[in-house]
């Protein structure tokens, strides 16, 4: 008797996604298949529907059609999987909290705890600010930082929550091209355990790090492995821009 061999899941599967908000199209039948240990960039213009598409896969925003599954499942299900690294960080940077501290947020929410952190969180946070690089700076109020430097610690606290996907908003948009190459080297050894999702402007520098690419502008310009030509670009961006070649 021959045995069936299931299929393995998908990390994210976005099938006939449309996404309006009020009277406004932001996302018109859009189609997603993200496999297992990708690592995915995302470009398109501004205004292009990126982080909207973030937000959906988060389960933050609601379809009006299509749907989003993660690892086979519906997104609601699921959200625990996801990491998420939003585009600016979503407190306010006076604060003054530690750089542990900042990184123990990401176990809110996973912690068994009630009312304290435990110690086995303690040490998932010591793991991931060794992981990238911020052990030094545990004291530190975020304050201090520079560009860089916070951008880690947002990385540190979502891989605080042990997901299995990665999700990263313009991780680099705010800091110099050395400290750029540095953070996608981080990218890379994390993509090796886990699913990355990254959104870029920065399309060419992307390019020698992802496996995948998908191009946005409201709809899929192209998707998968197709190659990124310069007739492409110029539909995704309305304007000539250096053709991409990306490594598979």
């Amino acid at each position: 008797m021959t045995s069936i061999v299931p299929e393995k899941n998908l990390a994210i599967e976005i099938n006939e996604l449309n996404f309006s908000f009020e009277s406004l199209l932001i996302l018109e039948n859009i189609n997603m298949n993200i496999e297992p240990g990708d690592f995915v960039g995302l470009v398109g213009p501004n205004g292009g529907g990126k982080t909207t598409l973030l937000k959906l896969i988060l389960g933050i925003y609601k379809a009006q059609s299509g749907q989003v599954k993660v690892f086979g499942k519906p997104i609601k299900n699921q959200r625990k999987l996801i990491g998420y690294v939003p585009q600016y960080a979503n407190f306010n940077s006076d604060f003054p909290i530690s750089v542990q501290d900042t990184v123990l947020q990401g176990r809110l929410g996973i912690s068994r705890s009630i009312g304290r952190y435990s110690r086995y969180d303690k040490q998932i946070a010591h793991k991931v600010m060794r992981e990238t690089e911020i052990d030094n700076l545990a004291q530190r109020s975020i304050q201090s930082l520079s560009g860089g430097q916070m951008q880690r610690v947002l990385v540190a606290r979502a891989l605080a929550a042990e997901p299995e996907i990665l999700l990263l908003d313009e991780p680099t948009a705010n800091i110099d091209q050395r400290a750029e190459k540095d953070i996608f080297d981080l990218f890379k050894a994390i993509n090796q355990r886990m699913t990355i999702l990254i959104i870029s402007h920065d399309i060419s520098f992307v390019s020698d790090y992802i496996n995948k690419v998908f191009c946005l502008n409201k709809t899929m310009v192209c998707h998968d492995s197709s190659p990124v030509t310069s007739d492409t670009i110029n539909t995704l961006y309305g304007g000539h821009i250096s053709e991409v070649h990306h490594h598979h």
